[in-house]
């Protein structure tokens, strides 16, 4: 089965409208998505070291106001620092407590311990008033150092101070200042980043995968644009060639019903498509082999001759073929309807061309053998006329026989010129004194059947162009002229019109008479019919001739009663 061929299209990848909402709406997700993240992060963090750089600030002026209660203890010879520094160091969150002096070396401890502190660190703290921070991502320890100043000022005013307590003071604000530094524990705030990256990973897949859908069906809708403009321009495609097919096309369902047809078709059946559609095809084409179609599965021939609502009938073959689905069950029918009006036209005029010539060759040989005896019949006759009387029966029987004669001579000239035509000497045509001389030998015909002649030139005579032989182009004027005369009642009239169209020059001889029947039409150019009595059926024929010889051909209308019009169709030259 051969497919039918269906142009490539290809189609630029387009974005539509809702497809890049669709786009933009899920960037600005991810971008609000990825800002806001790193926004929370970075609060967080920033959260994280404040809210544990006032709790480290805090600590140490708890720490300052512990060491100045418990510096009576001190003077008695306990270390109650100490005790605070491995009391307070056992809270969860802190990692560890370190004291030390402006030289680095350790006044106390307690926790989990880092590395000793280096020295420039030490005097970084003792010439800054603020504490510094540090964050050690690898431990989780966040640790802030600062000044600490577990004594309080010597004040000399002070009357609660005994002498010995001020002479402590002193020596111990003579060794230098002091520095603390305590690390705390960043595991919660660590705890609660993890959670919040994990619910940035998961809010990131879930985007992902929203985008993922999206452009999923925008390749979708892509694919369907795509698809729909193919099918459109399959549509087109074979609409276009449906429409330009020189052939009638029809489409049957499982019922034989008519779902759609081409305007051949409805040129050659004689109804549009909306008029017909739905209907049975037997009742649009009759006869029509409804029950050969439906048991044929293969492709079906038939020579259909439909009559029209105005009577013409329309020759016509149909092929069939069944429409099958991929399961080969019957979906429908597809009909070609093919035009034989031409075909059988060219037949006609092939079987009129064959009998021509074997008529002529026939009359060729019949002329040549009558003719010589017809001369001696005339002499014999013209021989006894001249002796017998004036006014004698034998006088006018001689007479007779000689007209007779001459008839029959006539008749056989016309035979040998139907048989043996000569070639055409074509040359350059002068219309108007062609028509004058036709006009002129014609008129006593006119006069004689009270018939008048109307002659009718084109609007510019110089148009008129006309390539011919004269002498066969005049023989042809004259039988037309001399059977529009015999078909005309007296008082009727005869029109001899000449015009010209794009490739054609057209000749029209029209008459009022009383026109021909379709047999008549049919067979009006054939040798030897005639519907008159003393015609003898060869001028229509030699006429016919002639005109091919020149390449053209004759178009008649007829309608009985009504007149006729016979134009002849010469190719422009």
């Amino acid at each position: 089965m051969t497919e039918t061929y269906i142009p490539e299209v290809r189609y630029p990848f387009k974005l539509s409208k809702p497809a890049l909402a669709v786009i933009l709406a899920a960037t600005l997700l991810a971008v609000i998505l990825v800002v806001t993240t790193l926004r929370n992060i970075h609060r967080e963090q920033q959260l994280m070291e404040d809210f544990l750089l006032n709790q480290g600030l805090t600590l140490i002026r708890t720490f300052e106001a512990g060491a100045r209660t418990s510096f009576m203890h001190q003077m008695m010879g306990s270390n109650p620092l100490d005790t605070l520094v491995t009391e307070t160091a056992a809270e969860e969150t802190i990692a560890y407590i370190r004291i030390v002096d402006e030289h680095g070396h350790l006044i106390s401890e307690a926790g989990k311990l880092p590395a000793p502190v280096k020295i420039a660190r030490v005097r970084r703290l003792l010439n800054q008033d603020q504490p510094m921070t540090a964050l050690n991502s690898q431990s989780g320890i966040f640790e802030i150092g600062g000044k600490f100043a577990p004594l309080p000022p010597i004040m000399p005013a002070n009357r609660m101070m005994s002498g010995r307590s001020r002479h402590f003071i002193q020596a111990r604000h003579d060794k230098g200042g002091q520095l603390i530094f305590i690390g705390f524990l960043t595991r919660n705030f660590d705890a609660a980043r993890k959670q919040d990256v994990r619910h940035t990973t998961f809010m990131g897949a879930l985007l992902f995968l929203l985008g993922s859908c999206g452009l999923y069906f925008l390749f979708l809708y892509q694919e369907m644009r795509i698809s729909r403009a193919t099918l459109a321009t399959m549509r087109r495609y074979t609409g276009n060639v449906i429409e330009s097919m020189p052939d009638g096309l029809i489409t049957l369902d499982v019922e034989s019903k008519i779902i759609s047809c081409n305007s051949k078709a409805e040129e050659l059946i004689g109804h549009a498509q909306a008029e017909i559609a739905g209907k049975k095809i037997e009742s649009i084409l009759s006869p029509f082999p409804i029950e050969q179609l439906q048991q044929q599965k293969e492709l079906l021939e038939q020579l259909v001759v439909s009559s029209h609502e105005g009577g013409e009938e329309m020759a016509m073959k149909i092929n069939a073929s069944q429409l099958l689905d991929p399961e080969g069950k019957r979906m429908g029918t597809v009909l070609i309807l093919r035009d034989m009006r031409e075909i059988r036209r060219m037949e006609k005029q092939l079987e009129r061309a064959r009998r021509m010539a074997a008529l002529g060759s026939m009359a060729a040989g019949i002329a040549h053998e009558i003719r010589n005896p017809l001369g001696t019949l005339r002499g014999f006759a013209q021989f006894f006329g001249s002796r017998a009387k004036k006014h004698s029966e034998s006088r006018q029987y001689a007479d007779l026989m000689v007209s007779e004669v001459d008839r029959l001579n006539q008749t056989i000239s016309g035979l040998l010129q139907f048989a043996r035509p000569r070639e055409p000497n074509i040359l350059q045509i002068d219309v108007e004194r062609l028509f004058r001389k036709t006009e002129q030998l014609m008129q006593a015909d006119f006069n004689a059947h009270s018939v008048s002649l109307q002659i009718e030139y084109a609007e510019n005579r110089k148009e008129s162009k006309l390539s011919a032989d004269p002498d066969l182009l005049l023989q042809v004027l004259l039988n037309l002229l001399k059977n529009a005369i015999n078909a005309s009642t007296p008082g009727g009239k005869v029109i001899l019109k000449i015009w010209q169209e794009e490739q054609t020059v057209r000749i029209q001889v029209r008459d009022n008479g009383q026109g021909m029947d379709k047999e008549e039409q049919e067979r009006m150019f054939d040798p030897f019919f005639t519907t008159r009595k003393k015609g003898t059926g060869l001028g229509l024929a030699v006429s016919h001739q002639i005109i091919e010889q020149h390449d053209g051909c004759f178009e008649v209308q007829s309608t009985p009663e009504k007149g006729t019009a016979i134009t002849i169709i010469l190719p422009h030259q």
